[in-house]
């Protein structure tokens, strides 16, 4: 089906329930479907076609929402694009994948692209435009491009998956099985919508008929919290960083989150004391959800999963395999650490004009994401890392994760990095970067280093530093970390 088609059935049986809310402003099922079929009549006038590429350069607000199911309603193939971009950054990425079209804020354009300003005449004109237009729907659009979605930033040969509508509804199916997330929700979207999971998650509820509530960042912790409150949210997915700076928050600031149903991290791996943490402090509903842009949810760890199995990132989701694969493509046996391999109906199929990054990514019907791992024999997934993060001392490899989750336990630790330390004589030392929460001695680190982990694995140098680079999506920026060693 075109996933577009679900908001015509919501019209008629939730019509009063609110579909969007951004502050005071709200959106019913009742008028969504209306605008929906609106803006993507107007894209067509716009000169839009079914299998047209439409970059969404818009903010985190209700018109991105519209934006992304009027393309889906009109047939054409999404492009997310940050706002937070330059203009450089988004002409380069527009181009890239040939975009006709690029909605843009208000008084905002692109060189050399034909851009669609969502402004007041952008919104006069849809009120204006017809809503019974014929548009693709029906079972022919289960293999209808829906997005391309960018996996690796804007630095180097930006790659975007091609993801279906059918994919992309399979991916829904694993919301509402494993998660939850169904039509009684009330979901709190605190952030981005130009990244995979914010971006998913929002889609996947206005689809199960559940209430969106837009609180992107930035704000303050407790400023979430109290949203939180106000809307009676039951679900809520956050990135790590974010949960951490909650973790920080009193208990009596924390209650209203205890009321949720469901707290979904996903984007990073935490480390296990943090996931007992945030079940006990933050919400008995935590879940940590192991995904990827290409494919959607790989694997979830669940409360019940916690006492026990909190090294890991849980078991398969709903109609996913897993394997763990040696350099050749051979299975590995249960404990040995590999390429992590994953096939399922919601995994894209190939990244877009790109038969470089298939040929990297995609062996024999699987997806690599790039990541380390082991199966142990109850099929629960451990993460080692990231494959081109991985540490070689003196031929030994050397898994950064298993060294960040030891000196995470260290109470006065916020966050931590380990990488690679290029050396003469050894191929590469470990160098370890530390946030700190409070005042740390780097000798308590090292200490702890040393009664925990064989000695090869222990850093050479401890570095305290004010906080870690990131890029736009939150995740840290291990090689910008690496080139400011010293040489050795």
């Amino acid at each position: 089906m075109n996933l577009a088609d679900a908001l015509a059935h919501h019209t008629r049986a939730r019509p009063e329930r609110a579909a969007i809310i951004q502050g005071e402003r709200i959106i019913t099922y009742a008028e969504l479907d209306l605008l929906v079929r609106r803006w993507a009549a107007h894209l067509a006038a716009q000169g839009i076609s079914r299998g047209d590429v439409v970059g969404i350069a818009l903010k985190d607000s209700p018109e991105h929402l519209l934006a992304l199911y009027a393309a889906a309603r009109l047939g054409a193939v999404s492009l997310p694009i940050d706002v937070r971009w330059t203009p450089a950054e988004c002409q380069a990425v527009a181009a890239r994948f040939r975009a006709r079209r690029v909605l843009v804020e208000p008084g905002a354009a692109l060189d050399d692209l034909p851009c669609i300003a969502v402004d007041a005449g952008f919104h006069r004109a849809v009120l204006a435009a017809p809503a019974q237009m014929a548009f693709p729907d029906g079972p022919d659009c289960a293999g209808m491009p829906l997005l391309v979605s960018l996996s690796s930033g804007t630095t180097g040969r930006p790659k975007g998956p091609v993801v279906t509508h059918g994919q992309f509804l399979r991916r829904f199916w694993t919301h509402w099985i494993d998660l939850g997330l169904d039509s009684s929700q009330v979901y709190v979207s605190a952030t981005p919508l130009y990244f995979g999971g914010g971006r998913t998650f929002a889609m996947s509820q206005i689809f199960a008929g559940g209430t969106v509530v837009l609180f992107p960042p930035p704000y303050k912790p407790e400023e979430l919290v109290a949203e939180v409150a106000r809307r009676g949210a039951t679900s809520l997915f956050l990135v790590p960083t974010l949960i951490r700076r909650l973790l920080d928050l009193p208990d009596d600031t924390l209650a209203p989150l205890r009321r949720l149903s469901l707290l979904l991290s996903s984007g990073a791996p935490l480390h296990p004391n943090e996931r007992l943490l945030i079940r006990d402090r933050l919400c008995a509903g935590f879940h940590e959800y192991y995904a990827s842009t290409e494919g959607g949810g790989i694997s979830l760890l669940r409360p019940s999963d916690l006492e026990g199995q909190s090294d890991s990132v849980g078991r398969p989701v709903f109609g996913v395999e897993v394997a763990i694969l040696d350099d050749a493509g051979t299975k590995l046996p249960a404990g040995e650490v590999g390429r992590i391999a994953y096939r399922g109906p919601g995994v894209a199929s190939a990244f877009f004009e790109d038969p470089e990054a298939d040929a990297e990514a995609f062996s024999d019907g699987w997806f690599l994401p790039g990541d380390l791992g082991t199966l142990d024999g109850h099929g629960y997934l451990r993460l080692r890392g990231r494959r081109k993060d991985m540490i070689i001392r003196a031929g030994v490899n050397i898994y950064p994760l298993e060294i960040e989750a030891l000196i995470a336990t260290h109470p006065a630790v916020q966050e931590v990095a380990v990488v690679g330390w290029p050396a003469h004589q050894t191929g590469e030392e470990i160098a370890a970067f530390v946030v700190p929460r409070q005042a740390v001695p780097l000798e308590e680190l090292h200490a702890l280093c040393a009664a925990r982990l064989a000695p090869y694995k222990k850093p050479r140098e401890i570095f305290i530093i004010p906080e870690l680079p990131r890029n736009a999506s939150g995740k840290v920026l291990k090689p910008e970390l690496a080139r400011s060693l010293p040489p050795l």
